[in-house]
């Protein structure tokens, strides 16, 4: 078989591959514009067999709640991701250095905390008890999400593997002090595993729902993630116990299968739309700039 055709061949299984991976989402779609007897009805299809708003509708019956709940969840993300970069790599450097004092101790005092947990009573204790952060959005920002032991150790590895030794000895020779080597040399080099960790912890910070659901219990503090499983589960409650509800005027009909996919593509449509802008990282040049023998 020619080159040129072996090539068309690869990409069109490529592009099978892709559009197979289309799928889901367009599923998801599909079924959060269904009307709820459709669902019933039919299942879940790739085309909606009845065309209906009335998830979305019912998603956004207070529209000034959702939008405040997606700019707590907009900027924790972003303050949370780029914070939890500068600690993690500022951890990670110092430990990838073979002169650096105790780094073996604290290389498997980090490593510890993957293996072994104070537990979830303790933690919330810690947490709320002594530095008080429950309500607040440092309980959307700190807890289990801010420094990650794996994705140190997987910095601490790249800086060992990639950063060549040479460039940081000639650095040094030139009168670069510390701060100026890991800002100008070791930063640049490391942007593929800055980039792969940065998003890892955007969908970690975006997904969370978990820090909201134990340390949150105002309203106005709500993530988007938390917001949306509260509307969730108030509609299961609701037309599980419609009897019980029918004389507080509450609207018959609720959208239950179909809110469930349109909360999923409320909450994933921003990842999606992220994505791509992270992705070129990962093809970026491990080690720019070669060492001269």
């Amino acid at each position: 078989m020619p080159r040129k055709t072996e090539q068309w061949v690869m990409h069109g299984i490529f592009i099978a591959i892709s559009l197979l991976c289309l799928i889901p989402f367009i599923l998801l779609v599909a079924s959060s514009i269904s009307s709820e007897n459709s669902i019933i009805k039919n299942g879940y299809t790739l085309f909606p067999t009845e065309f209906s708003l009335e998830s979305y509708k019912y998603l956004f019956k207070e529209p000034a709640m959702l939008i405040r709940a997606y700019g707590i969840s907009i900027f924790v993300t972003v303050i949370g991701t780029v914070t939890s970069l500068i600690v993690m790599t500022l951890l990670a450097y110092p430990i990838s250095r073979k002169d650096m004092p105790l780094r073996n101790a604290i290389s498997f005092f980090i490593f510890f905390t993957m293996l072994f947990h104070g537990g979830l009573v303790p933690t919330y204790l810690m947490y709320s008890n002594v530095f008080q952060i429950k309500n607040t959005l440092f309980a959307l920002l700190i807890p289990g999400l801010l420094v990650s032991a794996f994705f140190v150790i997987l910095i601490r590895t790249f800086f060992t593997m990639n950063i060549p030794n040479e460039v940081i000895e000639s650095a040094y020779m030139d009168g670069a002090s510390e701060f100026t080597i890991f800002a100008r040399i070791v930063l640049p080099l490391s942007t593929p595993v800055l980039g792969a960790v940065g998003l890892f912890q955007l969908i970690n910070y975006w997904n969370d729902w978990f820090n909201g659901l134990i340390y949150i219990t105002d309203s106005k503090l709500y993530s988007i993630q938390v917001l949306l499983n509260t509307i969730l589960l108030n509609a299961q409650y609701l037309a599980s116990n419609s009897h019980f509800v029918a004389d507080m005027g509450t609207p018959d009909g609720i959208p239950n299968n179909g809110l469930k996919m349109a909360i999923a593509a409320i909450g994933v449509i921003p990842i999606l739309v992220t994505y791509p802008f992270f992705q070129k990282y990962f093809a970026k040049g491990l080690t720019v700039g070669a060492v001269k023998g």
